[in-house]
């Protein structure tokens, strides 16, 4: 059921965003046919990354290049091929800058999430390569030693790389032992 409109849990603040779905707007993007992308986080909003979330289906297709930038795909929901890699759902697939970039092959219904982000070398290290995987192949492990807060590294934690694509599974209860943040520009 819709709600009416200008009724909404979506909250935009000046240093954060919750954008709920039922505040998801449909959009385009140049090179993607039969699907439906909705913004999730942009840099309008003063992020230095942005965040899609893409609803496919068999027709759909994706093709481009990520020019200065780094792209993170994560399967939700379905399956599709990126750069003719089968992804099922928990697949994902790292896509350095300057690489094309062919996404299509989805089954019906299929989600997809997409992080980008400008690539900021460290001095002499160069990006890495184009690689794919499987949340379901990574071992959790504890973080910080906690057994009840256990977290999965998805993109290799590396000079080479300026992100981090992580998940974390928490038992009832269990919590971060800090307040986590970003801090602009990287590291102090």
């Amino acid at each position: 059921m819709k709600s009416k409109s200008g009724f909404t849990r979506t909250v935009v603040k000046r240093n954060y965003a919750l954008i709920t779905p039922d505040g998801h707007v449909p959009s385009v993007f140049p090179g993607w046919t039969n699907c439906t992308p909705v913004v999730l986080i942009s840099s309008a909003l003063g992020a230095k990354l942005s965040q899609f979330l893409i609803s496919l289906d068999v027709k759909s297709v994706g093709v481009g290049e990520t020019g200065k930038d780094e792209w993170f795909l994560y399967v939700v929901a379905g399956k599709l091929k990126v750069n003719g890699v089968e992804l099922t759902e928990g697949g994902f697939a790292f896509l350095p800058p300057g690489i094309k970039y062919d996404v299509r092959g989805a089954a019906k219904d299929s989600r997809l999430l997409v992080f980008k982000k400008t690539y900021e070398p460290l001095a002499g290290q160069k990006p890495l390569n184009f690689f794919t995987g499987n949340e379901k192949e990574i071992s959790e492990v504890p973080f910080l030693g906690d057994k009840h807060a256990r977290l999965k590294t998805l993109i290799p934690d590396s000079l080479a790389t300026d992100m981090a694509v992580n998940i974390f599974t928490y038992d009832p209860g269990a919590t971060l032992p800090f307040v986590e943040r970003m801090i602009a520009g990287g590291c102090p």
